[in-house]
């Protein structure tokens, strides 16, 4: 058995994981405890990974902290974790969100609290998982894996048409998954061809995978690609995304906007342009324009909606198509700006939906037409709102600006898509979210009161204001000094611009930055 020794990333695994089987020895009645115990689980584990940020040196461009040992021998699998500056980030994204919705259901998850935690628990293995997994395998688990929680928290806590929102999530993201599935048998047995071994190291595979025929590597690439896609998810893969936002209960839309999102783009950078450099490149324009469809799409379809849960869905698919299209600029600034946009993402619409789940337990009805003038009435919660929706639509000073500046600086200056057109079209989108996001707030918040319970409403309390302090506190930090952050990925989102642009397969050679 081989092993490397450093365990940090298999301890900030074990956390949840054994924190979530804790948690069935508790008497269900015991629900104070079981909501205090899940809380400090996730808190440690939230811990641990900022120990790990602070022994992290972002002026390493390769993996670290990484831990392998033989698994299944007989085909060469490996238990292989690692990361880098890219994943770092999302990692602790992960580990932040994930205590702060488990503290936000307190009073809106009443009924089956234990079995509601200890999903919640599990769901962050997988995420975790995902984002450290340095072989294929080892991620193929944790990307299924991490469907079941995810299932059942929209199918047992979400809306009235929960079962309906919750199989359509699940058969989307598993068609994907068997795509990409085959990709990587056939990626292995490839690799056989050449050392006579078949293998899923991630590491091997990014010295072989370039050098796929163009014909398979097309195919590889798609599977991939189309399975990633559905998770981001861009346009036109995106239908699934709003029922399950809109059944989900405050918690998992929380969670399924601020990290599962992620993992489509993550695995885009992750896999799909180092081991498919030549597909990546020559897909590239094709992609960028559904990128920014979904930009603009998203953008116009979010202006119309009535309920305000769906609207902040629609809005994830406007900023989502951001991401997509800083990954294919492939450019410093644009992956940098790709990286941070994730993570700003998480915060902004993590609020977003936090918000809304807040002012939805106090009157049952996620309807804009039901509010109006309710600044005077809660004004901590309409400034609370006011800062998540500037943060969102990408205020200066805020960390949404940060992102979507560098995306559109990067692909401006793209070697790859080679036109100022995609910026242009790309541009109009931040101008649609300030119209969307502006229009809701006004008629939430401001003009006549339309209802007369909604005198009755009481502000933000103690807790709720304990939850959307730290996520401002970031959204600020980021928008103010990106520098912290845009540090620890800089040298790792250089390496994939190297592995995809030069490259002997690929037509297109990286300018100097």
């Amino acid at each position: 058995m081989y092993m490397e020794n450093n365990f940090l990333l298999t301890y900030l695994l074990l956390i949840p994981l054994l924190g979530s089987l804790l948690l069935l020895f508790i008497n269900k009645e015991k629900e104070s405890l079981i909501r205090w115990a899940g809380f400090g689980i996730a808190l440690l584990a939230f811990i641990l990974s900022l120990v790990i940020y602070l022994r992290f040196d972002p002026g390493q461009s390769g993996f670290q902290f990484v831990n392998k040992i033989t698994w299944i021998s007989k085909i060469n699998v490996s238990y292989h974790v690692g990361i880098d500056g890219i994943s770092i980030l999302l990692i602790l994204l992960t580990t932040f969100l994930t205590p702060i919705t488990l503290f936000s259901s307190w009073k809106s998850i009443k009924k089956k609290v234990k079995e509601f935690t200890f999903f919640m628990l599990l769901l962050e293995v997988g995420m975790i998982g995902v984002f450290v997994s340095l072989d294929l395998f080892l991620f193929y688990v944790f990307w299924e894996a991490m469907l079941i929680p995810m299932y059942f928290i929209i199918g047992i806590w979400g809306g009235e048409q929960r079962i309906y929102a919750s199989v359509k999530f699940f058969i989307y993201t598993m068609f994907g998954s068997l795509l990409m599935l085959v990709s990587i048998i056939w990626l292995g047995v490839y690799a056989a061809s050449f050392t006579g071994t078949f293998t899923t190291n991630l590491l091997d595979l990014y010295k072989i995978g370039p050098g796929v025929p163009h014909q398979i590597q097309v195919f590889m690439f798609l599977s991939f690609f189309i399975s990633f896609a559905i998770k981001v998810p861009l346009f036109p893969f995106h239908t699934w995304l709003p029922d399950a936002h809109v059944q989900a209960p405050t918690a998992g839309s929380v969670i399924l906007a601020g990290v599962l999102l992620k993992m489509g783009t993550y695995g885009i950078i992750r896999f799909c342009l180092p081991l498919f450099p030549q597909s990546a490149t020559e897909f590239a324009p094709v992609i960028s324009v559904l990128a920014i469809i979904g930009i603009i799409y998203g953008a116009l379809v979010a202006m119309v909606q009535k309920d305000m849960k769906k609207l902040v869905a629609y809005s994830s698919v406007s900023h989502l198509g951001f991401v997509v299209l800083g990954i294919f600029a492939m450019t410093t600034e644009a992956v940098q700006g790709s990286v941070i946009q994730m993570v700003n993402h998480g915060l902004s619409t993590g609020a977003l939906f936090l918000l809304v789940g807040m002012i939805y337990d106090r009157t049952h009805t996620r309807e804009i037409s039901n509010y109006g003038g309710i600044a005077k009435i809660i004004p901590l919660f309409s400034f609370a709102l006011m800062f998540a929706s500037l943060s969102s639509m990408g205020l200066p000073g805020l960390n949404g600006f940060v992102g979507e500046f560098l995306i559109l600086l990067g692909s401006f200056k793209s070697p790859v898509l080679n036109s100022w057109a995609y910026t242009i079209f790309a541009a109009s989108g931040v101008i649609f979210a300030a119209v969307y996001l502006l229009w809701m707030y006004q008629r939430v918040v401001f003009g006549e009161v339309k209802h007369q319970n909604l005198f009755s409403l009481k502000d933000l309390e103690k807790r709720e204001i304990a939850i959307l302090i730290p996520i401002f506190i970031f959204i600020l930090w980021i928008g103010i000094y990106p520098g912290t952050f845009l540090k620890l990925s800089e040298k790792s989102t250089n390496t994939v611009i190297q592995q995809v642009l030069v490259n002997p397969n690929t037509d297109v050679k990286v300018a100097k930055q």
